[in-house]
């Protein structure tokens, strides 16, 4: 039970007895959602900001930032359909990041913070600065290793932005790199049950549903990332469940 109710209950109860303990319980369930839309909000702020503060940053890691790089980002902003505001506030972050002082680190870790824990909103934001690098349809080594910085100041492994790079991917290659891709989108090995990898989809699926991750802070306007995430997640398993002969 949430702690909030908890504690309602008992104030409830120790003033007005059973009335008061159901009375204490609903103040206190109004006082957690509450509490939750607030975080919600202040992550929303934050992921914004911090994605595109990053994005610039990561942009301007090879020392400058090319044409294509503010195209991309540019694309970016109408691919998520901000307001005339927040692609103004998108495009403040976007110029501080680039900035000779600004500093990454900080800014990744003060964004996980933030973030509270919430495993599925930190992974958008990585996939967020993947889709911004490979705009040339591929992930060159020193891209991955700004990558692999961003994800360890989140607190995620290389093994996740590994990934995270093979999920974006599966829908598009083809042959063996295809197969291996899908098994990587789950992080399992191509030796594993049947009925495990139907439980690693499901995982998948659930941690990405988009209304769930909408109620962990994820910005409305990520919502197309997130059901185009869920897509790829289900299209490398029927690659699986194809190679498998799987109804």
């Amino acid at each position: 039970m949430n702690i909030f109710i908890i504690i309602g209950c008992i104030i409830g109860f120790t003033t007005g007895k059973w009335t008061g303990l159901i009375i204490g319980g609903f103040i206190g369930h109004w006082i957690s959602r509450a509490l939750r839309n607030v975080m919600a909000k202040t992550i929303q702020t934050r992921f914004l900001d911090a994605t595109f503060a990053v994005m610039g940053a990561v942009c301007k890691a090879d020392g400058q930032v090319s044409g294509n790089e503010i195209k991309v980002a540019e694309a970016l902003f109408d691919r998520l359909r901000l307001s005339a505001d927040a692609r103004r506030s998108a495009k403040e972050a976007f110029n501080r990041g680039k900035e000779a002082g600004f500093d990454l680190d900080s800014e990744v870790v003060d964004f996980a913070k933030a973030c509270r824990g919430q495993r599925a909103v930190i992974m958008m934001f990585l996939q967020v600065q993947l889709a911004a690098i490979t705009a040339d349809g591929d992930v060159h080594p020193a891209e991955h290793k700004i990558l692999v910085r961003i994800a360890r100041g989140l607190g995620l492994s290389e093994a996740e932005v590994l990934r995270l790079e093979a999920t974006l991917r599966a829908p598009g290659r083809a042959s063996k790199n295809k197969l291996d891709d899908a098994y990587a989108t789950f992080g399992v090995d191509s030796n594993i049950s049947d009925s495990d990898l139907k439980k690693s989809y499901r995982k998948l699926m659930s941690e990405n549903h988009p209304d769930k991750l909408a109620s962990r802070g994820l910005p409305e306007s990520m919502r197309q990332m997130a059901e185009e995430k869920t897509r790829n997640i289900t299209a490398a398993y029927d690659v699986i469940k194809e190679a498998r002969g799987l109804a």
